[in-house]
Formats: C-alpha cells, structure tokens, sequence
C-alpha cells in the first residue's frame, strides 16, 4: 500500500501513512526504501531526513545497514545528489562507512560527474576506508568511457602496486576491454600476460574483446589463431570476431563466421543479427533493383501488418522528404515485427529471392533469423502443450483419489 501510495506522488497523504506506521512500529527496511525513494524522487529532502528522526523517536534506532540500503536503492534510482544530502545530514547521528561512500561513488560515476565522484572518493579516504575492488572497478570504468585513459590506468596500476593480491579476473577483463576498443594492443598484451603469470582465469568474454582488439589493428591472422586455441569459443567471441571483420568491410567473411557459429551450436542472439544486417546493409538499409528486397518497403510492409499504420505513415513521408536528414533503418523493430509466425514465413519467401539476386550471405542471415522463430514458438508451444497435459493429469489423479 505505501508503494501505490508513494506511485501516486500524493506527499501529503504518504507522510501521514509513514507517521502511521511509524507509531504502529509495521516498519522494516523495505519501509526505508520505499520512504526515501519517494521522498528524494519529490525533492523533499527534508522529510528524507525527518523520516529517520521520525523511525528513532518510535524505537527504531539509526542504523548504518539501513542507511546503506537506503543510500544503494537511492542511487539505483539515479537520486545520488538526494542520497549524499541525507549522508551528510545524519553523519553525526550514523557515521557513513565503506560501503555507504562506494554506492556514492557508484551514483555519481553512472550519472557521469567524475568531480563529484572524485570528492566523495577523496573524502572516503580520508576518513580511512579503503575503496573495495567494486567501486575501483567503477571509477576505471567511468574514466574510460570519458576517455580519460591515462587517469584510468593510473587507478590500475595503483592496484597493481598496493594490492595486487585483489586484482581479479574482472579488472583484468574491463581494462583488457577498454584497451582493445582503443586499439591499444601493445598494453592489452601486456596485462593479458600478466593475468595468465598470476594463474587468473582468462574467461571468453576476455578473449573476445583481444580477437575483437587486433581486428582493429588489421592483425586477423593473430586473431584467427587465439579463437582457434579456445576449446569451446561462445558467443561473446564469436561476436568479438564478427564486428572485427565487419570493421574491415570483411561482411562475407563474417557471415562464414556466422555459419560456423551456428554449426558448432552457439546460438545467435538479436545483437548477433542486428550486426551482421548493418554490416551487409549499412546503417540506413539497402536499396535494391527489385521491390521486393527494398528493405524500406519490407520494414513498411511489417509495420502495416503489424497495425502500426501511423508510424508507417510517419517513416514513408521521411523518405520521401529526404534531405539533410536521411532516416536510419531500425533493423530492431524490423525483426520485432517480424518474430512470428508470419515472419517465418516471410524469412523463407524473402531468403529465396535474395538467392536469385545472388544475395546469398544476406538469404542466409535471413533464413537462420526465420528458422530461429520458428523454433522459438513450437518451444513454447511444447511447453504450454506440457503445462496444460500435467494440469490435466493433475486433476485426474485428484478426481481418482
């Protein structure tokens, strides 16, 4: 009730419920979240901190765990700014610790301000808690995207220097990651190596952001030969290899890739997909000699029968009306609206007049996306199938008894 309540954004009518609870003593530290994510979400900061006096005065003492729950649902919520006011505000009555300064940090890095990440971070330090390994993670992490690579691996190798012992398989992975985007190849070498010396498990995800590295630096050969020294690559390797060769304008190549895949039993996801048709299309779609491989009117088509009519509308008059702005094709919602039943069929229609353009690669991408749902519904209509045989022999059995 107090969740409905806080939903409907009615403060007045939510704080008398708290009061209410509060002299009832119905509070638990699920109250606490509910309570401060409300009430941060509505600005009122001063009933965010009211309500803890309010929790003390009816027996239910400050408390750091609360508070820490508090401040980690609050900074999920993206309320990190609201979570530090009530912190700082009760830091005499609960003295933050570790972990209440790591959610902080974790807020203010996912919000992307780095300067009010970094005052927490300093200040956490100099209260005498040592960052754990999470909120280190996130701070490299956060640099990295801002591309301030050389205060990210600053981090790094202060770790490397103070507490090697705690450096495990993710750090290793995010910055092995980063780099290899980077195309840093000579340092992701490096701390790759360094991982294997200290017997850290290299996992795939690991391996496919190097096979994915040194496809950026032309070296496809080195690339080829990690993947075929993994006993039983998976898709995030796979993949790693696919957008490579799709970078290098290598699309074919990557779709021999793709049937390899799908061959050794790696089951291809969307984002396997959505890859490989942006890599044989492009971006904006293909324009072909025949209407019937004209992305544009397929996507159109789909959308038809799918009874979006409107956005249909809205699509064609914006490819009509090109000019300095050219649409993008949005291959999510093109197989969206195609995964059923009516999309099978499609996939199979459209694969064999692909072929007769001489359009295999792209036939095949498209059927095996066909296939995929055809083998998606009868799973689940197994299932249902399954369900409803064991309600049937479940009532059975209760009639015979």
């Amino acid at each position: 009730m107090l969740d409905v309540v806080g939903k409907s954004r009615n403060i007045d009518l939510f704080w008398e419920l708290l009061n209410d609870m509060a002299h009832r003593r119905f509070v638990n530290d699920k109250t606490f979240v509910i309570a401060l994510r409300t009430l941060g979400g509505a600005r009122e900061l001063k009933k965010c901190v009211e309500f803890f006096h309010l929790m003390n005065s009816n027996g239910c003492e400050y408390n750091l765990g609360s508070l820490n729950k508090v401040v980690e649902a609050m900074c999920k919520c993206k309320l990190v700014e609201e979570a530090k006011f009530v912190v700082f505000k009760l830091k005499e009555l609960v003295r933050p610790d570790g972990v209440t300064y790591k959610w902080l940090v974790g807020g203010y890095c996912d919000k992307g301000d780095l300067v009010e990440a970094s005052k927490v971070w300093n200040l956490m330090e100099e209260e005498g808690f040592e960052p754990d390994v999470d909120a280190v993670e996130k701070m490299m992490e956060t640099f990295f995207k801002v591309n301030q690579y050389g205060e990210a691996l600053r981090l790094f190798d202060t770790m490397r220097f103070k507490r090697m012992d705690e450096l495990g398989a993710s750090t290793y992975g995010l910055v092995i990651k980063w780099l290899c985007k980077k195309g840093m190849m000579e340092q992701a070498h490096e701390v790759f190596e360094e991982m294997r010396e200290r017997g850290v498990r290299v996992d795939n995800t690991t391996l496919g952001h190097v096979v994915y590295g040194l496809m950026t630096r032309r070296r496809v050969r080195e690339a080829y030969e990690v993947v075929e020294g993994i006993e039983v690559p998976d898709l995030s390797v796979y993949h790693g290899l696919i957008k490579g060769l799709l970078r290098l304008r290598r699309a074919s190549e990557a779709t021999q890739v793709f049937r390899e895949m799908v061959r050794r039993g790696c089951e291809p996801n969307m984002h396997t997909y959505i890859m490989l048709l942006q890599g044989h299309l492009g971006r904006r779609g293909r324009k072909g000699p025949d209407p019937l491989v004209n992305f544009d009117t397929i996507f159109v088509g789909g959308m038809v029968k799918a009874g979006k009519s409107k956005e249909a509308t809205k699509y064609v008059e914006r490819v009509i009306n090109r000019g300095m702005e050219v649409p993008r094709f949005d291959y999510n919602k093109f197989l969206y609206y195609f995964s059923n039943e009516e999309g099978v069929c499609m996939f199979e229609d459209v694969g064999k007049k692909l072929r007769e353009v001489g359009l295999f690669d792209l036939a095949d991408i498209l059927e095996s996306y066909g296939q995929k749902m055809a083998t998606r519904d009868r799973r689940r209509n197994t299932s249902s199938i399954a369900a409803d045989t064991e309600v049937v022999i479940s009532d059975t059995d209760n009639q015979a008894v």
